[in-house]
């Protein structure tokens, strides 16, 4: 009896020797495991990246290509209006109301110019000093 029970703890010691290696070695299934979840979760920031890129990509093709994207990025980002055209700033109710002759800093004319408000875009009159 002694022998035999020598021999299923030698067999047992053995077995869990054997399964060290492939739960917690070096390729051990933990670490696969973990690789498997960082190699998920790096295709996602790779697939946002590449949209991202797509994005650019056709802007930079429509910038060398067409006028329409430069002419859209000067009004929208630098404020800027045709020579031909009217610029009309409709302001809000509770921002204070420019005065005659100042600067608007988002207005600018063609030329690069700033322009300056004319119009008060209120209903009620501006008090007079």
């Amino acid at each position: 009896m002694p022998v035999q029970r020598t021999l299923t703890y030698t067999f047992l010691a053995l077995l869990v020797l054997l399964q060290y290696p492939l739960w917690l070695g070096k390729g051990g299934w933990l670490r696969v495991w973990e690789i498997d979840r960082q190699v998920t979760a790096q295709k996602l920031i790779t697939d946002n990246l590449k949209r991202r890129n797509a994005g650019m990509d056709a802007e930079v093709r429509d910038l060398k290509n067409g006028v329409g994207a430069v002419e859209e990025r000067a009004r929208y980002e630098l404020g800027m209006v045709r020579d031909d055209e009217l610029f009309f700033q409709v302001l809000d109710a509770a921002a204070p109301m420019p005065t005659v002759g100042t600067v608007m800093p988002s207005a600018q004319t063609g030329a690069g110019a700033p322009a300056t408000a004319g119009v008060n875009a209120s209903a009620t009159p501006a008090p007079r000093p």
